[in-house]
C-alpha cells in the first residue's frame, strides 16, 4: 500500500518504498514521536491506568490550529520496524496499558497492521484504538478489520468551506462522515469490560471550535440521528489557540458556547456521551513530542 500510496483522500499516488512523498511526508516506515500512558482521553479509555499511546509523525491535514503542530509536519520522531513498533505496545502494556492507542495513525497503516500481527502473536491481549481525524479511503478503512477494536474518530466539520478554510480538504465532511459508518459497521455496539473500560464500538469525537456552535450542532444532530445510542459521542471544550490565530480561532471556547451544545445534545436524547470542564483548554494536556 505504500508502493502507490492512497491511504488517505489525498491520494497522492507516490511510491514510499522508493522515496518519494506525498502530502503527509512520510515515508515507508512508521515515525514514531512519543510513547506514553495517556491519562486524558476518555473515560473508558484512559481508565485509571492510562492508555498507551503511540504518537505518529507526519499527517495528512496538517489543521491551522493543530496543537499536535511539532509532530503534524513530520519534524520529529524516531523510525521504527514493524517488530520495534509491536515490542514497543507490548512495553505500554507491561506497564499496564488498558490499550494501545495509535494517534493519527493514517499514514501508517500497513506498518500498523503488520505490527498488530506480529504483537499479538507474542501476547499482545487488550484492545487497539484508531485515533483519526477519519481522512482515510474506504480500502485502508478496510485493510484495518479485524485489526483495530476501538475507532476513536473526529467530526471536525460540518461545512465543506470551514474544512477548506481551517484544514485545506473540504470534503472531510463527508468524507468523515461515510467513515464513520463504516468504523460502526467494523466495531458493532459499544462493549465495555466489569471495570468499564471499552472493549470495542467506537467514540465520535465533536471538537467545538469558538464561534462554530452550529456547525457542531449539525455535526451532533447528524450522528445522533444516523446511530442513536450505537455510538458514543464526545463533545470537546478543549480548544486551545496555538501561535497567532485570527479570529475567532484566537480564543478559547466560551462556557456559554459549550453549555449551549451540552444542554443541546440533552434536548435530542443523547445519553452515551462524554463532557469537558473549562479545565481541559489548557496547554499542560498538549504531549512534550521528545521522541
Amino acid at each position: 500500500m505504500y508502493n502507490n500510496c492512497a491511504l488517505c483522500k489525498r491520494e497522492c499516488g507516490v511510491n514510499r518504498a522508493l522515496g518519494e512523498r506525498g502530502f503527509c511526508g512520510m515515508g515507508n516506515s512508521a515515525v514514531v514521536a512519543h510513547a506514553t500512558l495517556h491519562m486524558w482521553e476518555e473515560p473508558p479509555i484512559s481508565g485509571v491506568r492510562g492508555s498507551g499511546a503511540i504518537f505518529f509523525s507526519g499527517c495528512s491535514l496538517k489543521c491551522c490550529y493543530c496543537q499536535n503542530y511539532k509532530i503534524s509536519g513530520g519534524k520529529v520522531g524516531s523510525e521504527y520496524t514493524e517488530g520495534e513498533l509491536a515490542a514497543l505496545m507490548l512495553s505500554l502494556r507491561d506497564r499496564g496499558a488498558h490499550n494501545i492507542n495509535l494517534v493519527t495513525p493514517t499514514h501508517f497503516i500497513p506498518s500498523i497492521v503488520g505490527a498488530v500481527r506480529e504483537a499479538r502473536a507474542c501476547g499482545l491481549d487488550i484492545p487497539i484504538v484508531y485515533n483519526t481525524s477519519a481522512y482515510e479511503t474506504e480500502d485502508a478503512l478496510a485493510a484495518l478489520s479485524g485489526t483495530v477494536d476501538i475507532y476513536l474518530p473526529d467530526l471536525k466539520y460540518y461545512k465543506a468551506k470551514t474544512a477548506r478554510e481551517y484544514s485545506g480538504a473540504e470534503d472531510l465532511p463527508e468524507v468523515s462522515f461515510m467513515n464513520i459508518e463504516r468504523m460502526v459497521k467494523q466495531t458493532g455496539a459499544p462493549k465495555f469490560a466489569p471495570d468499564g473500560i471499552m472493549l470495542s464500538g467506537t467514540v465520535v469525537r465533536i471538537l467545538l471550535l469558538p464561534a462554530h456552535l452550529a456547525e457542531a450542532k449539525l455535526n451532533l444532530s447528524r450522528l445522533w440521528r444516523a446511530f442513536g445510542d450505537d455510538v458514543y459521542i464526545s463533545l470537546m471544550s478543549q480548544y486551545t489557540p496555538v501561535g497567532n490565530q485570527q479570529p475567532p480561532l484566537n480564543r478559547p471556547v466560551s462556557i456559554s458556547e459549550y453549555s449551549e451544545l451540552v444542554d443541546y445534545a440533552i434536548s435530542l436524547g443523547v445519553k452515551n456521551a462524554f463532557v469537558q470542564d473549562g479545565a481541559s483548554a489548557s496547554e499542560s494536556f498538549i504531549p512534550n513530542f521528545d521522541c
